[in-house]
Formats: C-alpha cells, structure tokens, sequence
C-alpha cells in the first residue's frame, strides 16, 4: 500500500529530537496499545538508543486486555525499559509517569537536577491529551486527526520535573506493511494518504479471523469466518445502509463504517497484534527490504558502468 506520510515539520521534528536527546533523561514513548508493535517508531528508537525508556500503552481501554498484557510483559523483559498501560483521560494512571521515570533515572530529582523527560510517539496516539490530563488544564490542542502538535513544548509539572512534547512523527518509509494498514485503521495516517476500502479489507480479514463473535455480534451477521473479505465488506454495507443505485454496495462508505467502528471500539476492545505476530511480520519486511536494497544497488552499479561513473572491471590478466 502507498502511503505518503512524512511531511516536512516530520523533518524538523526529527532533528529537534536529534538534538534534544543528549540532555534527557528518560524517553516516554507512546504507543496505541491496540496495535503496539505497529506504532512503535524505529526511527525513534535509533534517535533515543541507550536512554531509559518507558513504553506506555495508551488507550488501553480500547484494546484487548489479555492482549494488552501480553505486550507489557513483552516490553518489560526489555532492558532499560518499562512499561505501563494507560487510559490517558484518567487522572491517576497519568500520574504513575512521574514514578515510573524516577524509578528509570533514581539519579535525578531536585531542583538541582531535575528530570528531564522527552514525550513522543506516533500522530494521534494521545500525547496531548494526555499531557492535559497531567497538567490538570489544557496545556496543548488534542483532535481526532494526525498531526496536531506542531512545535516542541517545554511543560513543568512540577519544580523539578520537565516534559518535553514533540509532535508526532512517522517514519519516512514502511517496511512491515501489515503496520501500514494497522496504523491506516487507527488514525495515525491522515485519511488522504490511504484507500479506505483497501485498509478495511485489511481490517475484516484479520478481525474474521481473531474476533468474528464481536464483529458478528455489532453487524447482526452470522458464518463470517467463511465468507471472503470482499463479501464480509458487502455484508456490512448492506446491514448498515450503505447502497448505490440498483442496491448496489457502496464499498467505499461500508469500508469507512468498518474502520470507524473499530477506531470508536464499538465492536468491542481489539488489538491487532501480538508480540509474536508482529516480529513475524518485521522479520519478513527485514528480509524483503534487504532484497530489494540489493537490488536497487546493482541496478545503480549498473548505471554508474553505462555512464562511465566508474571504470569497467578490466578481464585481463596482468602481463
């Protein structure tokens, strides 16, 4: 699937992490605990290598609790590392943050040195939103849209604890591309970057695997595990409406159906992934981005041979 995702204040905020970083102490990452895998940001992971982190499950409402659990365990044998889950509008859970980073940097704390934490994660993970719940007021804009943080904030939370808030960045180029189509169905990708039919074919596929008792239970169908996705789709337009001229499905409206509502977990608490599922998936994009790497290098060679860039090899044998 082609998305464009990596608009230039992406750029910036890359490079403001970049030179952040050396002065911070612990890195929160947020991550949508319905797909937690997928919203993990390698490009962050390589900017933010050898500080604590702490990994938290955001929206955890939303999502699968045994799911849920499975994932923290996964990213608490981490080292360096911990995890919580977190429903970002309640009060008290946010504020394990605080503990949780002093428990990753004991060394910090006081007006002398006081702690530095750096806040990031994918566009429309919660950041925001959470931030305000910290802070009791609304200290930065929130929406149901990617990308509405735009320049880092400096937020004191108390005399010796500083937040630092990035907007939320993407990765230039996707390499697992069942995230794609995970990030695509929570929110985290504009909606013009992406066909809604095609990520909710996606979608149902792997919901009529995982979950057909909740999907089946929300439409008022019934066998879907038997049906393809292009029929599960069609079923869902015409349960709910969805039709063109000579009753005919509207695929594009029934896709967005679908996708609205899993983002709203009216069918149910969902997660996507699994620890397990996910390193499969990473490992075969690891494995084809490597292929295709080699590739595109030899055509290069090639290139640079026909255009005399670089001498020919010469097949003689020296005299």
């Amino acid at each position: 699937m082609a998305i464009q995702w990596f608009p230039g204040h992406m750029h910036l905020t890359k490079k403001a992490i970049g030179d952040r970083i050396k002065n911070i102490d612990v890195v929160i990452e947020l991550l949508d605990a319905r797909l937690p895998g997928s919203s993990a940001n390698p490009m962050l992971a390589e900017l933010t290598a050898g500080k604590p982190a702490l990994k938290v499950l955001n929206k955890q409402d939303l999502a699968d609790p045994v799911r849920t659990a499975q994932w923290l365990a996964h990213y608490n044998a981490q080292p360096g590392t911990r995890a919580i889950g977190l429903d970002a509008s309640v009060t008290a859970p946010a504020k394990a943050l605080a503990k949780a980073c002093f428990e990753l940097a004991p060394h910090r704390g006081g007006n002398i040195k006081p702690m530095r934490v750096l806040i990031c994660g994918i566009p429309n993970v919660g950041k925001s939103t959470l931030i305000n719940t910290l802070t009791g007021k609304r200290a930065t804009k929130t929406g149901d849209e990617a990308g509405i943080t735009k320049l880092e904030q400096r937020i004191s939370l108390a005399d010796d604890f500083y937040l630092y808030d990035t907007p939320g960045v993407l990765w230039p180029r996707i390499i697992v591309a069942k995230s794609g189509y995970n990030l695509a169905a929570s929110g985290a990708i504009g909606r013009n970057a992406f066909n809604e039919e095609e990520v909710a074919l996606e979608l149902l596929d792997y919901l009529k695997t995982h979950y057909a008792p909740l999907v089946e239970a929300r439409f008022k169908l019934e066998g879907i595990a038997a049906m393809t996705d292009e029929e599960l789709l069609e079923a869902i337009g015409r349960k709910r409406g969805a039709l063109l001229g000579g009753q005919r499905v509207n695929t594009q409206k029934a896709g967005e159906i679908a996708i609205y509502d899993f983002r709203a977990a009216v069918m149910g608490r969902i997660t996507l992934e699994t620890p397990e599922e996910f390193a499969e998936w990473l490992a075969a994009g690891q494995k084809l981005d490597a292929q295709r790497q080699v590739k595109k290098d030899a055509i290069e060679l090639d290139r640079k041979i026909r255009f005399k860039k670089i001498p020919r090899p010469d097949s003689r044998s020296p005299s």
